[in-house]
């Protein structure tokens, strides 16, 4: 368990409030790619919306675009317009700015609880998560594919606050050998969280950019970025939030891919809690090269 990554992690989160619906980031850590992973500022944009809501009006659904790519070097500026408060449902729009441009763009809605009608599709099939090795001890064994163990030590870096399981081989496990477009993985933060739930769903935000498109490179047998055999990047991201949740608790994270085309890749996951309840499903597009 690594509290202090969790902990830096969590201050990442916590904007800093500049002006009425406008916040501020950190700076943030660049350590696998030169650019803001785009998790963070996902959920950067969730937590500015929501400091606009009362607390009794969790998210229940986000919509986003990454527009350019972040510079981690600069604070991003969070601006949140308040679009509607209805008597049951609330709308915000938050825009992420750096150097005078837009680079990211959320819509999320919140709603009062209500009682209502109630079914799920079943939860898939997946072993135990402590049954699985953890990062620590999986990503060395493929440090030839990856580039060394300099490349593994990064990875381990930019995960550290998570606990992230993989239940089959990841991409870069099977270059070269086109696999079933799915994976699965287990996740938890390294460490408690508290009882806000808003701050569950921002940290669900940030750890379900990590891994979606992985199975679109399963498809083609492709180890992406981590290997230099296809190029990519988030486009837009979108999550629907059904049932409360822990972070700080087992998630299941089921992932596909039902089609890529001209040069994108789409992905669907469903995030479920260890007893089986659907709590989150995802759609993302991505760019998807193979480098020329």
């Amino acid at each position: 368990m690594n509290d202090t990554a969790l902990c830096s992690l969590l201050e990442l989160l916590d904007l800093e409030q500049i002006e009425e619906n406008i916040f501020r980031g950190a700076t943030s850590p660049a350590i696998l790619v030169p650019r803001v992973f785009g998790g963070q500022v996902a959920a950067q944009a969730l937590v500015a919306a929501g400091r606009t809501v009362p607390a009794d009006r969790p998210a229940h659904s986000l919509h986003s675009y990454f527009l350019r790519p972040g510079d981690p070097a600069v604070p991003i500026i969070y601006t949140v317009d308040r679009i509607r408060d209805g008597r049951s449902f609330t709308t915000r729009r938050v825009v992420a700015v750096q150097h005078g441009q837009p680079i990211f763009h959320l819509s999320a809605s919140f709603q009062e609880h209500e009682e209502g009608l109630e079914h799920q599709e079943p939860m898939p099939a997946a072993p135990d998560p402590l049954t699985l090795p953890a990062p620590a001890d999986m990503l060395p064994h493929y440090a030839d594919r990856l580039g060394g163990p300099e490349v593994v030590e990064r990875i381990l870096q930019a995960r550290e606050a998570v606990d992230l399981r993989y239940v089959d081989e990841p991409p870069f496990a099977s270059v070269g050998e086109p696999r079933e477009p799915k994976s699965q993985v287990w996740f938890r933060t390294n460490g408690k969280l508290a009882d806000d739930p808003l701050l569950h769903l921002c940290l669900a935000t940030y750890v379900s950019d990590m891994t979606l498109l992985d199975s679109v490179l399963l498809a083609h047998g492709r180890g992406g970025w981590a290997v230099g055999d296809v190029v990519g990047a988030s486009l837009d991201h979108a999550m629907w939030f059904h049932r409360p949740f822990r972070a700080d608790e087992w998630l299941l994270y089921d992932q596909e891919s039902p089609t890529a085309s001209g040069g994108r890749g789409l992905a669907r996951g469903r995030i479920f809690t260890q007893d089986g309840q659907l709590a989150v499903s995802v759609i993302q597009e991505g760019v998807v090269r193979v480098p020329r």
